[in-house]
């Protein structure tokens, strides 16, 4: 009898502590559940307009919200098929703008203006800007250091060797498995890291192996991302969050709030998790069209803006995209054309010649099929044509 009640009370401890755990794990396992779904075609909408009640989040207070942009004197018309167009790539938003002014905003799926909606990799562009504010007041003295120098974590790393100006042109050499659609991919293990609340500088200094040497060539690596964040925060010894709001995102007067999503460490998931409407992404996209510069306010030096924007990654065989800064330029450039891009379907595409900016928000799950790239890059050409 005694040995039973013994049997007894220890099953019952041992249903507490699951319990228990199950409790504290709640929050983690929902996260990782919401990242296996993120995608799904019932879901995939929804979620890209409410990524906050998904993740850990970083708010971003901004004192005194700006009113809407200025519209034109007239709306402009969009060229013929653009509303096939936007049905077939699941876009949930499209905003145009002419020489500063609002020619064209619409929204469908069911979102609307208020949406802060999901950068994916378009984040990537914002982090080389506010990293140009850090190199021009020399808190980054160079961009030729290593990136060791002020991320040391990553000494034992295979960015040791690493320089910024590497890790910026997506050039740093790591071998990284970038394929959004393979389960076991470093991309979806790092937004299972994410949803687990783990830590992206300790996912960073994990990776060990390379596929080529610094410099050598460029080849998209999203983790590179995380590391410009690494070198900032080393830099300043600040969060990024804070650092992007003094800077950028404050003085651009934004009409929502943003946020990052973060890791359990409470740093901002630099390279895909910032949040805004798609009026606030326009915005951006016209302070970096008028050369750093937002209402006669200089926040983004104009020598780093013209830099980061112009082709500099590495092309040894010719074949691979070209890239600048964390900014991307078409296969075939036009004078001024330059754009930031994010998976399924985001898009800022700046036109500095015609003085035209494209801000796209979209759900794209067919974003990889073939031809998708050249048809979407046909289509706002279109448009600028169509509005300037």
């Amino acid at each position: 009898m005694r040995l039973r009640r013994r049997v007894l009370l220890i099953v019952l401890v041992l249903i507490a502590a699951i319990a228990i755990a199950g409790i504290a794990k709640r929050e983690e396992i929902a996260r990782l559940a919401a990242v296996n779904t993120l995608f799904d075609e019932g879901r995939i909408v929804g979620n890209f307009s409410n990524m906050g009640a998904l993740f850990h989040t970083a708010p971003m207070p901004i004192t005194g919200l700006a009113g809407p942009l200025p519209p034109a004197p007239a709306a402009a018309a969009l060229p013929p098929g653009t509303q096939e167009w936007i049905a077939e790539r699941n876009i949930t938003a499209l905003v145009v703008l002419r020489r500063g002014e609002l020619v064209h905003e619409s929204y469908y799926l069911g979102t609307g203006p208020g949406d802060r909606r999901i950068s994916w990799s378009v984040a990537k562009s914002f982090l080389a800007a506010l990293l140009g504010i850090y190199v021009e007041n020399g808190a980054i003295a160079s961009i030729e250091d290593p990136v060791t120098k002020y991320a040391p974590e990553l000494a034992s790393s295979a960015y040791d060797g690493a320089t910024i100006r590497n890790v910026l042109n997506m050039a740093s050499g790591v071998a990284f498995n970038e394929d959004y659609l393979d389960f076991w991919s470093d991309i979806n293990r790092m937004g299972r890291v994410i949803a687990l609340g783990g830590s992206l500088d300790d996912f960073a200094a994990s990776i060990t192996e390379r596929r080529a040497a610094p410099g050598k060539g460029f080849h998209y690596v999203s983790i590179d991302t995380h590391v410009l964040g690494m070198v900032l925060r080393g830099a300043t010894g600040e969060r990024i969050p804070e650092l992007m709001n003094r800077h950028i995102l404050g003085p651009l007067g934004l009409e929502a709030e943003p946020y990052y999503l973060t890791d359990g460490d409470g740093n901002a998931f630099v390279l895909g998790g910032l949040n805004l409407t798609t009026r606030d992404y326009a915005r951006f996209g016209q302070m970096i069209l008028q050369g750093g510069t937002w209402q006669g306010q200089p926040l983004v030096p104009t020598a780093w803006v013209n830099e980061m924007t112009a082709e500099s990654a590495p092309r040894p065989s010719g074949t691979e995209p070209r890239y600048g800064y964390q900014w991307w330029l078409p296969d075939d450039p036009r004078p001024g054309e330059v754009f930031a891009q994010g998976v399924y379907g985001q898009y800022i595409w700046i036109d500095r010649a015609a003085d035209v900016v494209i801000a796209i928000n979209a759900a794209d799950r067919g974003f990889l099929d073939p031809g998708v790239q050249d048809g979407n890059i046909g289509k706002m050409r279109a448009i600028v044509e169509a509005v300037r």
